[in-house]
């Protein structure tokens, strides 16, 4: 899109982030920071390089060390869907994307890229950027940021002013990561194409009750098999009303 073209990276220092290692609190915190981180990276930038992809992982990290957005690395990537009013701030958790389970090499690679971003890998290209859309579309908010990068199809921004300095970036991880929780229903109407922060509101999904299943004559009891056990046989196991006399008669 020319407008992107149009505007310019914004100049003077565009300071690395700082190294911060992610450690969760326990071991199932980790493996829920380093899926949710993955999810981002694989759904988001599978298609782009693994700079494109880096960079993806390196807008989330930042965002969790930063006062504006949740401390946790789950809690960042759903963040629309875990809070009152929706707005995703990532596509993919809310279009029905996550329908499709990553697998393949592409998931391989986006887990140990997630890896590393947990572990203290910077991505310096980005800096500080805590958002980015693809070049197929120009946000509104896109101008009012300090635009920082471009890279494959994404261009990535961080907000202007003390709020966008190594100095804001200072929130320690909570060490604890929330159950993600993608949007509930399909399908989805999306309310704008502006961005790849755009919120997308879910169409109320209709109740399924057992009348609106239609029946299979198969499973009827008229279709079940005959039992095969002998007459003799056909009561064992069941509790004999005589029980306790027969057993006061064995003593």
């Amino acid at each position: 899109m020319a407008a992107n073209a149009a505007l310019p990276i914004a100049g003077g220092l565009n300071p690395a982030a700082t190294p911060y290692a992610l450690r969760a609190s326990t071991p199932i915190d980790q493996m829920r920071s380093l899926d949710c981180l993955a999810q981002a990276v694989y759904y988001e930038a599978r298609s782009e390089t693994e700079e494109g992809q880096r960079a993806v992982a390196q807008v989330v990290i930042n965002r969790v060390r930063h006062p504006a957005w949740p401390n946790s690395v789950c809690g960042v990537v759903y963040q629309g869907p875990m809070r009152a009013g929706g707005g995703c701030q990532f596509t993919f958790t809310c279009d029905g994307s996550l329908s499709y389970r990553p697998a393949g090499i592409g998931w391989a690679r986006a887990r140990m890229i997630a890896a590393d971003a947990l572990a203290g890998y910077t991505f310096a290209p980005v800096g500080l950027s805590t958002h980015y859309h693809t070049s197929a579309v120009f946000p509104s908010w896109a101008p009012r940021l300090l635009k920082t990068a471009v890279i494959g199809a994404h261009n990535f921004y961080r907000l202007p002013g003390a709020p966008g300095l190594p100095g804001a970036f200072s929130v320690r991880y909570a060490g604890s990561e929330p159950v993600p929780h993608p949007a509930a229903y399909l399908p989805f109407r999306q309310a704008s194409a502006v961005s790849d922060f755009t919120a997308l509101a879910p169409v109320a999904a209709q109740p399924v009750v057992p009348s609106d299943i239609p029946q299979d004559p198969r499973w009827t009891s008229a279709n079940l098999p005959q039992s095969t056990i002998r007459d003799e046989y056909r009561q064992s196991g069941q509790w004999r009303d005589d029980a306790p006399a027969a057993i006061a008669g064995a003593r």
